[in-house]
């Protein structure tokens, strides 16, 4: 995936993140899109996300994917690249543009992201990304949502990193808005039963499997290394081999919540990397998280 008109590095990442980042629109302040007059235009994307905040903490971190070879691709690399994330893995296409969405304050989110440049990523982008190599690779349950080629571009990650030392870290994301729970629910589970690390919400673990506390889900993912269920402003709790582990939520004046999981994987993550205790990735990710809840964007000044 690596072009010629990004800038390489030398180095190995500690974190490869795989997935689509889009253009975000959102009101300058917090208040609906049909009053505001001001607005940012930014990028959104679960995985770069997660590489912006792990690049604010010191890390080596890159992003892989695909965007058009149009202003908005442009835009989103060189804002990304611009945060100290490593973009040598993105590739720019002719034959698809960007996707984009908007943030209405009070009203959610709209996709337009049908047809995008990242949606059309296939198991053969992958030839060039080193992720094996890598500490952590970092995917979400929204990519196999895109199309049938990135399903089974999650599915190739997760067979070559088996093979390898990589630790897969898989956040399950899910977004009622790009498949039934019918079909997201038994497919996500399956994915999130082969990765090292998995970060989910107990609200989107009820919907998507019917559990309702944190035990429940861990009953379901008996076997993986570090289970993290996320309870919005009450808390987070980390199952691992020892036993279990729940740090409270810190208290933040809530502006807009999109993002704020991105923030928190990002904080747990480099809780792991850098040796923290369970407490202590746990406090992490609720620090990081507190920096996007109180700011309209995805990514705040960090």
């Amino acid at each position: 995936m690596v072009d010629s008109g990004t800038v390489q590095t030398t180095t190995q990442p500690e974190i490869i993140t795989i997935g689509e980042t889009m253009v975000l629109i959102a009101p300058t302040v917090a208040e609906p899109i049909e009053t505001a007059e001001l607005f940012h235009l930014e990028t959104g994307g679960a995985e770069s996300n997660v590489a912006v905040h792990l690049s604010a903490l010191g890390h080596h971190a890159a992003w892989a994917s695909h965007l058009g070879t149009d202003a908005f691709g442009r835009r989103v690399e060189r804002q990304l690249r611009e945060r100290g994330v490593d973009t040598s893995l993105v590739k720019f296409t002719p034959d698809a543009p960007t996707g984009f969405y908007f943030k209405d304050p009070g009203n959610g989110v709209t996709y337009y992201r049908a047809g995008s440049a990242a949606s059309a990523m296939t198991p053969d982008d992958l030839a060039q990304v080193p992720f094996e190599q890598a500490a952590i690779t970092h995917i979400s349950g929204i990519t196999p949502s895109l199309s049938a080629t990135c399903a089974a571009l999650i599915e190739s990650v997760l067979d070559r990193a088996q093979q390898s030392d990589t630790v897969v870290s898989f956040d399950v994301n899910y977004r009622a808005a790009l498949w039934p729970v019918a079909e997201a629910g038994p497919t996500l589970l399956a994915l999130a039963r082969r990765a090292n690390i998995v970060l989910v919400g107990l609200d989107e673990a009820e919907v998507l499997w019917g559990t309702t506390t944190p035990e429940e889900v861990r009953a379901l993912l008996e076997n993986t290394d570090f289970l993290v269920i996320k309870d919005g402003d009450v808390g987070a709790t980390e199952f691992n081999a020892e036993g279990h582990v729940f740090v409270p939520a810190h208290k933040v004046d809530v502006v807009e919540a999109v993002g704020a999981g991105d923030a928190f994987a990002a904080g747990y993550l480099s809780g792991y990397l850098t040796g923290l205790s369970p407490e202590q990735r746990l406090s992490l990710g609720h620090d990081r998280a507190a920096l996007v809840l109180k700011s309209t964007t995805d990514l705040p000044t960090l």
